[in-house]
């Protein structure tokens, strides 16, 4: 039987597929986190109640952009991590260099001084936040996931909770205390024992800090989270007029 000749296979190996944690928001938002999701084709965002957050498919494609325009509409601020550039007509209002850190060696464990928090505690949440500025809490975040917090003497002083949620992983946020009550382990007993909640169903604790506050990054790294990637939180503003479909 005659063999064929001139056969060439390509043997050069699959190119790996893209780590979820490269981009957290995508991955939560067509993942656990879709039952919140705002999408059209390759854009979605968080309801402007919930998180400031929108997402790309691929922050490189022209048209994930362009339906971002289409789902946001004109002239309207969002926070898109990760995106390195924007294009034309889309102007970049802000921009923090951030880091983000995984579990690598973490003691979780169960807080019984730790308290559930719910709609409920909003109030009491937004103005600790106000006072201590961990990051973008807005009124419907803690649906998000579980938050926890310490209170002395009725008084909300210590919170942490779930954020993104993506297969397989759990952004821990949130982290602040009161400035009368620092110095006394709270955060991290709350960081110990959100991550507890996290493992529990099998996901791995994640978390994103400013790059500059070195304080903070240093606290995670000293309980068992280590660095592994440096991103952006940047802002940016759609173009000012609609977005039609002759825009892709």
């Amino acid at each position: 039987m005659t063999q064929p000749t001139g056969l060439h296979l390509d043997t050069a190996p699959a190119a790996p597929a893209p780590h979820p944690l490269d981009n957290a928001v995508w991955a939560a938002l067509t993942g656990p986190h879709a039952p919140f999701a705002e999408r059209l084709g390759r854009a979605a965002r968080y309801p402007s109640d919930v998180a400031v957050f929108a997402a790309l498919e691929d922050p490189a494609d022209p048209a994930a952009w362009a339906d971002l325009h289409r789902l946001v509409g004109p002239g309207t601020a969002v926070a898109v991590p990760g995106a390195p550039t924007v294009p034309a007509g889309w102007r970049a209002f802000g921009g923090v260099p951030g880091v983000q850190l995984v579990d690598t060696a973490l003691r979780a464990e169960p807080d019984p001084g730790a308290v559930r928090l719910g709609p409920a505690d909003v109030p009491e949440i937004l103005d600790l936040v106000a006072r201590t500025r961990p990051g973008p809490f807005l009124p419907r975040t803690v649906l998000l996931g579980t938050y926890l917090g310490i209170r002395h003497r009725g008084r909300l002083v210590a919170l942490a909770g779930e954020r993104l949620r993506l297969p397989g992983w759990t952004e821990i946020s949130a982290v602040c205390t009161d400035p009368e009550h620092r110095g006394r382990g709270l955060a991290t007993r709350l960081v110990r024992a959100v991550a507890a909640g996290i493992r529990e169903r099998g996901d791995t604790p994640f978390l994103h800090a400013a790059a500059s506050n070195t304080r903070a990054i240093g606290l995670y790294e000293s309980i068992g989270f280590t660095l592994r990637r440096h991103t952006e939180f940047r802002d940016v503003r759609t173009p000012g007029t609609a977005a039609t479909p002759g825009n892709r």
